[in-house]
């Protein structure tokens, strides 16, 4: 799937090094999507989350929240917010021989999607957009794709709020839309609180109960909130 301006702000978020032990190789934590130049479509889903259906009962997707980074005529993609990797933060900043904050040594790396999952992402709230490769993708929510942020999170200095994750979830132009019509997915309005402040295992139940959902006894007949 291809967009075509959003690519342009973003530069290399670690060109030559940061080996992942996911892959054993050099991760490239490029921004790897564009946005379209042409006009959204008015039904736009971006800053949404997706719920996973019943039906999308396997892999990353069973029981995943996915927040809606762009959806348009090219197409979407999208981030898994609530499945984490076998991959601390820590172990991206010792690959990268970066001093960090013992108290970083926690957070979790998201896996982001099953699309190219050597390429990283960095949601945050702040409204600080001095990163090289900075875009808002709601009132309240920006994504950053440039290393700046990653030494800056390593110094305590970066955002006090974020979700990393690498790889990402993508549609072809359609692909959603049809999904949606099989009642694959719930949606609703995104809510900053569940990315950053809500622990990952809990964002699934704690989103469908915002509209009054439990995901234990929805039927697959229902996909629209």
């Amino acid at each position: 799937m291809r967009f075509s301006s959003l690519a342009k702000q973003c530069i290399s978020f670690a060109e030559n090094c940061l080996l992942t032990i996911i892959h054993k190789s050099k991760c490239n934590l490029s921004m790897p999507l564009k946005t379209s130049d042409k006009k959204k479509v008015n039904d736009s889903l971006k800053g949404h989350f997706l719920l996973a259906m019943p039906s999308l009962d396997a892999g990353l997707f069973a029981k995943s929240i996915t927040y809606l980074i762009e959806h348009g005529e090219e197409g979407a993609m999208g981030l898994i917010i609530n499945r984490p990797l076998d991959l601390a933060i820590s172990e991206v900043f010792d690959q990268l021989e970066i001093k960090s904050s013992a108290s970083l040594n926690c957070i979790p790396i998201m896996a982001g999607g099953p699309v190219q999952m050597d390429q990283g992402f960095v949601l945050h709230r702040d409204k600080v957009s001095n990163w090289e490769a900075c875009i808002e993708v709601s009132d309240e929510v920006l994504l950053t794709t440039s290393q700046d942020i990653l030494f800056s999170i390593a110094e305590d200095q970066g955002p006090k709020e974020t979700l990393i994750a690498l790889g990402y979830a993508g549609w072809s132009p359609g692909q959603l839309e049809e999904e949606l019509a099989k009642n694959s997915w719930l949606i609703m309005p995104a809510d900053s609180d569940i990315i950053f402040s809500t622990p990952y295992d809990q964002r699934f139940s704690q989103a469908a109960a915002q509209i009054g959902v439990d995901m234990n006894l929805i039927s697959s007949q229902i996909g629209h909130a």
